[in-house]
């Protein structure tokens, strides 16, 4: 086990404690901001944060302080959706969803069969993601059990908080992917050595509706049902002939989302990746089941999927988080992810701002994946998991930077401008995990 000790930073703090509204200014006590602030780590979680005058007569005498004044720390980045294994497959050509699935995920994620393959993906996907500043993600594996051991004993390994899990896939894929009658015991084995385990939790993992059979997709529901401290992770409604096909697999059912439903698979710690082809009543079945919708912002616009209404999801009070859905999604760094969902949003006439997207980003994302008694925000008690951004990290940025003159200009110039060279460090379970070269 990691020895800690006390660590003291001195920077500028930015965390949201609640949703900051849709204006582009805060909502009251939604923001805590400290221009010149102090961060006390203490065994892997935060002790204290506040005004560095207000808290440096508190620290032990000769404590040592890293000045870190001039950069920016915010609470770890969140993805709430991302394939590891595809990693190597990001910028191929792009093609619609299902002809990216059968020309290049499919053949990709056979070679998970290795589980050397499967152990140095997980390894270089880490690398990248702690890069990008991002801390905590829900992640899918191959179909092949061993890749997610090889996950999460890397994951293990850095003490991160991950949510992963084994794909479910009995049906309409090579036959090198289809986990048969043995999908289910195999998850159900990965459950009992990795679930809640430190800091790493499973999730139930059905790929989508058209490569699961009814059989399989009952048994994950069953899962979830006799424990409902797991989560769920699946697809939605992102390729319009996506949705004709599910259609024709499941004539029975009324729509896409009944097919989850059905099988007992909606519930409050249920992530649907896309959601781009709902209903305002599909909405609406989300939101009372405390389900939320991935927005996959790079992803939409690579694949030509569509674009995702965030107006109509904030209005039927549907959740919604931000991911990068690597391999379709075209950048692991949240100000990416970000960047196009703000691009998206002037597409649908719904601007996003610095606010909603840095909250979404963070607390947001830990929220709406029940972890935001652990992550997602700079308060104490909390795991000390949190980025320091460089807003000078370019030539560009710091001259956009320097012409910025309140905290939300600052904020926006970073999400349209900013990229992992502004990632100056990343710190996870209280260690520096990532230094800038």
């Amino acid at each position: 086990m990691t020895s800690f000790t006390d660590t003291f930073i001195r920077a500028e703090l930015v965390s949201f404690a609640r949703d900051p509204g849709e204006d582009n200014m805060p909502q009251p006590s939604s923001l805590e901001h400290y221009g010149d602030g102090l961060l006390w780590i203490k065994d892997g979680h935060i002790q204290a944060v506040g005004h560095y005058a207000d808290l440096i007569s508190e620290l032990p005498t000769d404590s040592q302080v890293l000045d870190y004044r001039g950069k920016l720390i915010m609470p770890g980045f969140i993805d709430t959706h991302v394939h590891y294994v595809q990693l190597d497959i990001m910028a191929s050509y792009g093609r619609q969803l299902l002809d990216w699935l059968n020309d290049y995920t499919f053949p990709e994620e056979c070679r998970f069969a290795n589980h050397a393959h499967a152990e140095a993906l997980s390894n270089a996907f880490l690398d990248e993601m702690l890069r990008a500043g991002t801390t905590t993600a829900q992640v899918f594996g191959s179909s092949h059990p061993g890749s997610v051991d090889a996950f999460f004993t890397a994951c293990q390994k850095r003490q991160l908080r991950m949510l992963v899990g084994k794909v479910l896939m009995d049906r309409n894929a090579p036959d090198a992917l289809m986990d048969g009658t043995s999908g289910i015991a195999d998850t159900e084995r990965l459950i009992e050595d990795w679930h809640g385990k430190q800091r790493l939790g499973y999730s139930v993992t059905p790929r989508f509706a058209p490569t699961s059979t009814k059989t399989q997709m009952d048994a994950a529901g069953a899962l979830l049902r006799n424990d409902p401290t797991l989560w769920l992770q699946t697809h939605l409604a992102e390729n319009s002939g996506e949705l004709d096909w599910v259609a024709e697999l499941f004539p029975g059912s009324r729509d896409y989302l009944s097919v989850y439903e059905q099988a007992g698979l909606v519930g409050p710690r249920s992530t649907f990746a896309h959601g781009i082809h709902l209903d305002n009543g599909m909405r609406k079945r989300l939101a009372e089941r405390g389900a939320n919708i991935a927005f996959c912002p790079s992803s939409n616009l690579f694949l030509g999927s569509g674009l995702f209404d965030r107006e109509a999801a904030q209005e039927t009070g549907m959740a919604y988080t931000y991911a990068s859905d690597i391999g379709a999604g075209t950048d692991l760094s949240g100000f990416g992810t970000l960047k196009s969902a703000y691009q998206v949003g002037q597409l649908r006439g719904q601007p996003l701002t610095a606010w909603q997207g840095f909250y979404g980003l963070t607390h947001g994302n830990a929220k709406a994946l029940s972890l935001d008694n652990h992550v997602g925000q700079l308060a104490p008690s909390y795991e000390a998991d949190f980025v320091v951004i460089d807003p000078q990290a370019t030539s560009l940025l710091k001259r956009r930077t320097q012409h910025c003159t309140t905290l939300g200009e600052r904020l926006f110039a970073l999400m349209m401008l900013a990229d992992d060279r502004a990632i100056y460090e990343t710190w996870a379970g209280g260690r520096c995990q990532h230094r800038r070269d």
